[in-house]
């Protein structure tokens, strides 16, 4: 967000605009982190949003949240008085902001409000790069947006008078836009559900390859995109900032001395992520259900990692992940822990663990062949029986190369394969009974 400037030279040049990061802390909110560590990760997600000079933060304390303008008279001056001297232009607000709130505090300071969510959504509007993603995030921004037209024409007068069915000309401004923002997002749901079926061919032909998939999950700037480019050699937007990754990346890769799979880099997670985005997002996370193996990057260096683990976990379980499918954990960034942390010992403890630093590789052998490990001990040979009628299921076990034996019977066929839980999971979806089997 940035602000034209003529220079002496007769040029136009961009300002950056000047930012201020507020978290109210309220007493008596519960809340997963402490109030400085939320201010921290706001004000990295203000880094994060380009044309930004961020001008400081500061954690706000409040014996309660206050209907009109959020903040009590007193702590309002003072802030005013704050912002008119440091020239800020732009005020964030790390937590909801009603459309009351908004109005109210953008005309007491002079200044243009964002709260969490639309903070959020202007750093996604800014990232997405695929058909997709840019879709997604429109339809999430008209969303959020559609919840900013309650009570933003009190400056027109409604109409006095009559059986309450016809409006004055607020009501009919708040419905007109209301209307315009639903038919839009009408267009984009349609235009995503033919990206949609597109994606889901793609993933239909990746079925068909025998590789296993490995999702890279974590919370976003755990080091995801930089372990994703080191593993691959791709060229996947690595940086030190919050969602430098939003659209999903996959390569083939082979492990050392182990298979060869399919790497998928995933947008990253994040606390309290907007109710919009939660829903439209979640068509990019598909990848993650299809994943025989999930590897969960922490960044092990942040003072909030547990805390950070935790919402990953919440997230994988609001998606449906199943509990069978295979784990690992790396601590990533030990490049910025001395020798002697406590955190690297820990991970020589923990099965399935392992501290590595995908800026310097260090730690990522043994990882590696851990995954390899992992997705070989899942593989089982099984019996099946499968009826005449089954042609789909039948079909997808030949496709996959997962067939090793068929004893033909009256009924059908008796067949020995040789499989993964993802693999059995996506032949169960193609049934339409259950089947009865035998593991040898």
């Amino acid at each position: 967000m940035t602000v034209p400037v003529d220079d002496p030279g007769g040029s136009t040049r961009s300002m950056p605009t000047r930012a201020l990061v507020l978290h109210p802390d309220i007493k008596g909110a519960q809340a997963a982190r402490s109030a400085d560590a939320a201010l921290e990760e706001a004000m990295a997600l203000a880094r994060a949003l380009p044309g930004i000079a961020l001008a400081g933060g500061q954690v706000v304390r409040l014996a309660r949240a206050h209907p009109g303008t959020l903040f009590g008279s007193g702590k309002l001056e003072e802030l005013k008085t704050l912002i008119e001297a440091e020239d800020i232009a732009l005020v964030l607000v790390d937590g909801p902001v009603s459309p009351v709130q908004q109005r109210n505090l953008e005309k007491a300071w002079g200044v243009k409000l964002l709260d969490r969510t639309g903070l959020i959504l202007e750093i996604f509007a800014d990232r997405a790069r695929t058909r997709e993603g840019v879709l997604q995030v429109e339809l999430a921004a008209l969303s959020y947006q559609r919840t900013r037209l309650v009570r933003a024409w009190t400056h027109l007068e409604r109409q006095r008078g009559g059986l309450g069915f016809v409006g004055g000309p607020g009501e009919t401004q708040i419905e007109a836009d209301r209307r315009a923002i639903d038919t839009q997002m009408v267009r984009l749901k349609r235009q995503l559900e033919k990206v949609a079926r597109t994606r889901e061919l793609h993933r239909a032909a990746r079925r068909r390859v025998p590789y296993p998939v490995v999702a890279l999950v974590g919370y976003t700037n755990a080091g995801k995109s930089t372990l994703f480019n080191r593993l691959t050699g791709a060229q996947v937007m690595a940086r030190d900032m919050l969602f430098a990754t939003l659209d999903p990346t996959m390569r083939a890769v082979r492990l050392p001395g182990g298979p060869e799979v399919i790497l998928s880099d995933t947008v990253g997670f994040i606390s309290d992520l907007p109710t919009q985005l939660v829903a439209a997002f979640r068509a990019t996370l598909e990848e993650v259900l299809e994943a025989d193996l999930i590897v969960h990057v922490r960044d092990i260096a942040h003072p909030e990692t547990e805390a950070q683990a935790a919402d990953v976990e919440s997230i994988l379980g609001d998606l449906g992940v199943a509990e069978g499918v295979p784990r690992i954990e790396l601590w990533n960034k030990t490049d910025l822990l001395p020798p002697d942390d406590p955190a690297l010992i820990v991970a020589g403890r923990r099965e399935g663990v392992f501290a590595v630093s995908a800026l310097t590789g260090a730690g990522l052998a043994p990882a590696l062949e851990a995954v390899a490990a992992l997705l070989d001990a899942a593989r089982r040979r099984e019996s099946i029986a499968l009826d005449h009628a089954e042609g789909r299921a039948r079909a997808y076990l030949f496709a996959e190369g997962l067939v090793e034996g068929e004893t033909p019977g009256e009924d059908g066929s008796v067949l020995q394969v040789f499989w993964n839980p993802a693999q059995k999971r996506r032949f169960e979806g193609l049934l339409s009974v259950p089947v009865d089997d035998d593991t040898d």
